[in-house]
């Protein structure tokens, strides 16, 4: 059996559970929103753009990581 006919397979055994759910269907829901919350409202919350702030264009960026990848432990 080749790849691509397991990989339609699993494709159509999702699809088939999916379509027959009615309670599932609430929980993915629910799933979807979390997880839109914890990944984009946390990150813009806790995790601030710290190279865009500090830094005016591209290559000053690009020169501070450069700067800070080649540099020994100190």
């Amino acid at each position: 059996m080749g790849i691509i006919t397991t990989t339609k397979q699993i494709v159509r055994f999702y699809l088939e559970g999916f379509q027959s759910m009615k309670v599932g269907r609430k929980l993915w829901g629910i799933l979807a929103i979390k997880l839109f919350i914890f990944f984009v409202v946390m990150k813009l919350l806790f995790f601030p753009n710290i190279l865009e702030e500090n830094f005016a264009n591209d290559s000053q960026r690009a020169e501070h990581v450069l700067n800070n990848l080649t540099q020994g432990k100190k």
